[in-house]
């Protein structure tokens, strides 16, 4: 086992990290007061590489690693969690499955603007009615001459109104149940397709989450990924690399929310010395510091097994369901070691702890985490 980073590793952390300090801090408190969507931020994500850094570089991708995305993931995230989700959702929801699944046409098109960070990507699975049931889809398309005609409604999609280019789930033949779900490329902008509201969120306040509405909309043929029926797959498959990502944003708010405990228990003083030498601070330093790379190890694991081409369904469950909890349990504790000053924004301890209760619940929520668990063990 080897456990040490390697020279390309910590380059990523290294660039990760100067540029969450440099470019994610100045204005993340504002940007959550406000709901803000990181305009500015983003783009400049895009022309680091941030935003297709598992794409090959013959589509204009970073051709690195699931551990270099996770490293990254982890710095962004324990400043900036809602940047860092539009950064999941791009890399893990829409590059990943279009690299694997579209044909040569739809990633000339459509992959190679959404991995060099020029367009935006959106993930349209959930609805009204199916959440952490997906199967349960009501949106619908049927085959009219060379195009599909799409009606439905999604829910709680990120980058919903700020995204170029859309995957969308939708039933081709509701006599097969899940197996007629199919798989669609939407354009923003197309006649019938409008999106609602931006959620007024308790965490991840600056990422842009809305529903999104298809009326009679017309989709080419060519626009659908595989074949008719393959949608319900390759969700799936999609998720089991998203929770990788997610797990390891659960991971970088844990870890924020410890620095600053950390560097903040050095600096305040009660009864004439700083509170880290108390024993009730250290242990709950202690504490943290032991989850945290209790998760660091689970997430690098099973973006390990992913890279190495191994089944890694498993082993992300594992690692959301536990990197999750740690981002809460970590985050409370820090709030807890700032005393009343945790309580206000600037010390941005409070909004970690509001981002981290998101980690548990989108892409699996936990309990659909310890479901695919415990099939791992009992299959």
């Amino acid at each position: 086992m080897h456990f040490e980073l390697t020279e390309e590793h910590r380059a990523v952390q290294e660039a990760a990290r100067d540029f969450a300090k440099n470019e994610l801090l100045p204005g993340v408190i504002e940007r959550d007061i406000e709901c803000r969507f990181p305009v500015e931020e983003i783009k400049k994500m895009g022309e680091l590489g941030f935003m297709g850094m598992m794409v090959d570089p013959k589509y204009s991708g970073g051709g690195m690693d699931t551990v270099s995305y996770v490293i990254a993931m982890e710095e962004l995230s324990k400043i900036d969690a809602s940047a860092s989700v539009v950064m999941s959702v791009n890399n893990s929801l829409v590059c990943w499955g279009m690299e694997k699944y579209a044909s040569e046409a739809q990633k000339e098109k459509y992959l190679k603007p959404l991995a060099s960070g020029q367009k935006l990507g959106a993930f349209a699975l959930s609805e009204p009615e199916a959440g952490s049931d997906a199967t349960s889809q009501k949106t619908e398309a049927y085959l009219d001459g060379d195009h599909y005609i799409l009606n439905g409604t999604k829910n709680w999609i990120t980058n919903g109104s700020k995204a170029d280019t859309y995957l969308v789930f939708a039933q081709t033949d509701h006599s097969k149940g899940h197996k007629g779900i199919s798989v669609f490329i939407v354009e923003k902008g197309w006649e019938g397709f409008t999106s609602g509201h931006k959620e007024d969120k308790l965490g991840i306040r600056a990422s842009d989450t809305t529903s999104l509405m298809f009326t009679d909309v017309k989709v080419p043929v060519e626009n659908r990924i595989g074949d008719e029926g393959f949608g319900f797959k390759y969700a799936m498959e999609t998720l089991n690399g998203g929770r990788i990502g997610i797990a390891a944003q659960a991971l970088g708010i844990a870890a924020g929310a410890y620095e600053f405990a950390l560097a903040y228990s050095k600096e305040r003083k009660t009864f004439g010395k700083p509170i880290s030498q108390h024993q009730a601070i250290q242990f709950k330093l202690a504490d943290m510091a032991t989850t945290i790379e209790a998760a660091r190890l689970l997430v690098y694991k099973a973006a390990w097994l992913k890279d190495q081409g191994q089944d890694y369904s498993h082993a992300s469950a594992m690692a959301k369901l536990y990197a999750s909890q740690v981002a809460m349990d970590v985050s409370i504790e820090a709030v807890q070691i700032h005393g009343g000053y945790g309580y206000v924004r600037e010390y941005h301890v409070e909004r970690l702890m509001r981002d981290a209760k998101i980690t548990q619940i989108y892409e699996g929520t936990s309990e659909i985490q310890k479901i695919v668990i415990s099939r791992g063990i009992l299959r």
